[in-house]
């Protein structure tokens, strides 16, 4: 009897330690959490002169008539033949605009789609800026090697192997926010966060830069609301009743100070729900939308920034500037 008293009591000290150890990690960014958000309080464009034109005020609203092209705060929604290209990128050269762009390619997906999606964006990514790709992988000898431009760059950082995929996809919260902590926030002035299994097709530039950007999910963009998959579970931080659109976790971006705040937030969200036993139906893309719906995106990119081409109506797509490479999730998901 005492041996199992011993026993149960050793189950016991572990479990409290473990959650002691969450607690500690979870107070710690919390902390780094709030020294940020006061910092986007702050923050305002320095880099921008008072005499500069405000590129947003260029762009075109109503080139689009049959979608809608701003939202209901005034931010706009980017759409072939609102905004001059040339423009853009020869405003953001000026100002020597820099990007991070993260990626993650763990177990199976870095040899089904990393070489790619890396080959595509040196075609059409941020053409004429400084880009550095952060390559996120438990296979740090298998990322290809590929022909980079001047001024782009590959870094790339092992990652641990988590079992289960949706923890990989919960936990890519933590490292993009620990990278922006270390390093990029030193050298870049924007971050885009992508999924691998993606592949790019056409420009994807500088319209696409601003404070705080949010994805259209193409599956979503014309379906009511009540449609639209928030988590409902009150339990969950995720949970939401309402929103304004339905965004996709594939693509977010922007100002490094605004993604460090999001990944932070949806961090902390992920966390609780694990203490409590909860896991958002949508896992991070859930946290996503729920932050987006309190901390409203200054810029929002149409589906053609991310396509589906299996969607039937393509009557809004002019243009496809990143597709959905083909899903296989019954043999990537596994083992």
């Amino acid at each position: 009897m005492t041996g199992l008293f011993s026993l149960t009591m050793s189950k016991n000290d572990g479990i409290l330690c473990c959650l002691l150890l969450v607690i500690l990690g979870s107070t710690s960014l919390y902390t780094r959490y709030l020294r940020n958000t006061i910092l986007m309080i702050k923050l305002h464009p320095e880099r921008e002169p008072s005499h500069s034109i405000n590129l947003d005020d260029t762009l075109n609203f109503g080139a689009r008539p049959a979608v809608q092209t701003s939202t209901s705060w005034n931010a706009p929604i980017i759409w072939e033949g609102m905004f001059d290209p040339n423009l853009f990128d020869q405003k953001h050269i000026g100002e020597k605009s820099s990007v991070a762009l993260t990626v993650f390619a763990v177990g199976r997906y870095l040899d089904a789609y990393l070489k790619t999606f890396l080959i595509s964006a040196e075609q059409h990514f941020m053409l004429g800026l400084p880009v550095t790709y952060y390559v996120f992988t438990d296979l740090p000898d298998k990322v290809p090697n590929i022909t980079l431009a001047s001024h782009r760059n590959i870094k790339v950082i092992q990652v641990g192997k988590h079992t289960r995929w949706q923890d990989i996809s919960m936990m890519r919260m933590r490292t993009i926010s620990e990278a922006i902590e270390s390093e990029i926030r030193h050298r870049f002035h924007y971050v885009f966060c992508f999924d691998v299994d993606q592949e790019f097709q056409g420009r994807f530039g500088s319209e696409a830069l601003g404070d705080s950007v949010a994805l259209l999910h193409a599956h979503y963009y014309k379906l009511p609301k009540a449609w639209f998959t928030y988590d409902r579970n009150p339990k969950s931080k995720a949970f939401m009743e309402t929103g304004d659109f339905y965004y996709h976790a594939a693509i977010f971006g922007g100002m490094w100070q605004n993604v460090k705040h999001l990944v932070d937030a949806c961090y902390l969200a992920i966390m609780e729900d694990k203490i409590n036993d909860v896991e958002a139906l949508w896992h991070d893309e859930s946290h996503l939308n729920k932050y987006f719906w309190i901390h409203k995106p200054s810029r929002l990119l149409s589906p053609e920034y991310c396509w589906d081409q299996s969607i039937w109506d393509k009557q809004d797509i002019l243009v496809t500037r990143l597709v959905w490479a083909p899903k296989h999730y019954d043999t990537l998901r596994t083992g």
